[in-house]
Parts: structure tokens; sequence; C-alpha cells
């Protein structure tokens, strides 16, 4: 399995891939000049940096998605919760509800998840 965590400039790159892909090189330099103000060698760096993470592939100079944004999103997520909230989750959701209140419906949702993902 690849390595799923990302540092900040990482995960950008991979949001303009994701958005783009499958997209050439040469088009992604153009794209990361844009939106992220990367002169080439950086994004040729990012890109190789990407493929030995096995999170892309650049194939004919055309780069195309390995792993989904779900899945890296996923994993940032647990990493998270583990590292501020040692791991608890209801620890992370007070925390992120912090006295705020939610629509009925968004709690409707959130047990309708809470219930899909139960044990047993």
């Amino acid at each position: 399995m690849s390595d799923l965590t990302l540092w900040d400039s990482e995960y950008k790159f991979m949001c303009v891939v994701w958005e783009s892909a499958p997209v050439n090189s040469g088009e992604l330099v153009e794209l990361c000049k844009e939106k992220l103000g990367w002169k080439k060698s950086t994004t040729y760096n990012a890109i190789r940096k990407m493929s030995e993470k096995e999170l892309i592939k650049n194939e004919n100079a055309v780069v195309s998605v390995l792993v989904p944004k779900e899945m890296v999103q996923a994993n940032e997520s647990e990493n998270f919760v583990e590292r501020t909230f040692d791991g608890s989750l209801p620890s992370f959701l007070a925390s992120f509800l912090g006295g705020k209140t939610i629509s009925a419906n968004e709690a409707q949702r959130l047990t309708e998840l809470i219930n899909s993902h139960k044990e047993g």
C-alpha cells in the first residue's frame, strides 16, 4: 500500500491532479504554475515524489491517479483524530461542534452515518 500521508504542498498538488487527471505533464506544469505559483521543476519533482508514493503514475507524459482523493482524505482524517484526540471520535466531535448547533437534518444524517458504521 502506498504512503497516504501528505504534506500540505503535496495535498495541494494532488488536488490539482485529482481535478484534472488524466492530464499531460506539460499541461499539469501550467496548471500548477497558475493554481499554486510553482515552477516547472517543482511540479516535476512533485510528479516524481507522488509517483514514488504510488499515488499517481506518469506514463508517456500523461499523469493519472492511482489513489482516489476520498482514500487520502479518510487517512488524513484518521491520523488527525488519532494524533490530536487520542483516537477518540466523540472528543473530536465535541471539540469540532464547540457549542455550535446543527440542524435536525444534519443530526439525522449523522445518526444514520453512525448507525451504518456500528460494530456487530
